[in-house]
């Protein structure tokens, strides 16, 4: 298992983030789409890193064409020599329609199209043949050499795609090389409902190699008592916030908190943001979370995830409020690395 590490997408951070992520010895770091652009930051750590995978978690496909993201993957893996993996997300319909203003209709679908599009651009590029795309939601009919570029010296970048629902992993197993599994989600989910639907896709498709799994785990790993409370209600409050969107019910009522769900879409609608975590019990924290100290969590995450996923990301507040690493963090990589039985580093 590979383990990987969370820089956010600032770009006036991301050279030193990335660069504190390669030297603690982290496997690769992700940016996220949040209040920046997910790309811009890959290449300053680019260019500031020699062994670190880099990539998107996630960039939102729906908000950009195919060519626009094809392109932009194409040079990010020429920069960072062939360390790039292409993260994509859906998002969810009101953030596509309403605040990127772009069309939403069968997510899913749409997003296997998208992604076999990207292959279609990348094969003109590297055949030199017509470009001739023609889906339901894209057609790619177009192009000179005056926009193609030069001939990847590294290979094409690797697509995962996050997803949560069975659809969406459906999809990943037919048409991506890795899925990225939500920080919402649980053992349980993930054993019972991700990885079947998943190997149901590759089955459909007829794939011979399994698709990568990659999976943000939320951690508390805690060193002091006073760091301990603090970090169990910054996880409290994640997984509050992601529990009231109702495209993620589905992982509450594997569990039988399907009433949760409503309380807390209820709550966020009124705009009562701050008393949600009251509603994540300390079996709700423990379900989705590996809980205690740096060695606990890392044992958790270990038995959890040690034989389900390829790649593993511990997001919580055990780093610095810049997202630094802190020694309860280093602590945890280094469990993690004995848990898993590399310590190669």
């Amino acid at each position: 298992m590979r383990l990987d590490g969370a820089f956010g997408s600032d770009p006036t951070t991301a050279a030193s983030r990335a660069r504190q992520l390669e030297t603690a010895g982290y496997d690769g770091g992700w940016t996220s789409e949040t209040a920046h652009d997910p790309f811009l930051p890959l290449v300053t750590a680019a260019a500031h890193t020699t062994r670190l995978g880099l990539g998107t978690n996630v960039a939102v496909a729906f908000a950009r064409s195919p060519m626009t993201v094809a392109h932009s993957a194409w040079d990010l893996q020429l920069l960072a020599e062939g360390r790039f993996i292409l993260g994509l997300g859906s998002q969810i319909k009101a953030h596509i329609t309403r605040r990127f203003s772009m069309p939403w209709s069968r997510p899913a679908a749409r997003m296997e199209e998208y992604i076999r599009a990207l292959g279609a651009i990348w094969d003109s590029w590297e055949s030199g043949q017509r470009l001739n795309f023609r889906g339901d939601f894209y057609q790619h009919t177009l192009t000179n050499p005056n926009f193609v570029p030069k001939p990847q010296p590294h290979g094409r970048p690797k697509v995962y795609l996050a997803a949560v629902g069975p659809r969406m992993t459906k999809a990943a197993g037919r048409a991506a090389d890795g899925l990225l599994c939500h920080g919402f989600t649980t053992a349980d989910y993930l054993r019972d409902v991700t990885l079947p639907a998943l190997r149901q896709g590759e089955a459909d498709a007829g794939r011979p190699e399994p698709v990568q799994v990659s999976l943000l785990a939320m951690t508390v790993a805690a060193d002091t008592a006073e760091a301990f409370e603090a970090q169990c209600n910054a996880v409290r409050r994640e997984i509050a916030f992601y529990g009231s969107t109702p495209a993620y019910r589905s992982v509450l009522e594997h569990h039988g908190w399907g009433d949760a769900q409503g309380e807390l879409h209820a709550l966020s609608m009124q705009g009562r943001w701050n008393e949600m975590a009251a509603v994540i019990d300390d079996v709700m924290l423990r379900t989705f979370a590996a809980v205690g100290t740096p060695a606990e969590a890392a044992a958790i995450l270990a038995e959890r995830y040690g034989n389900s996923a390829d790649r593993l990301t511990p997001v919580g507040a055990h780093t610095d409020g810049d997202g630094a690493e802190t020694p309860a963090s280093l602590a945890l990589l280094r469990c993690l690395r004995d848990a898993l039985g590399r310590p190669d580093r």
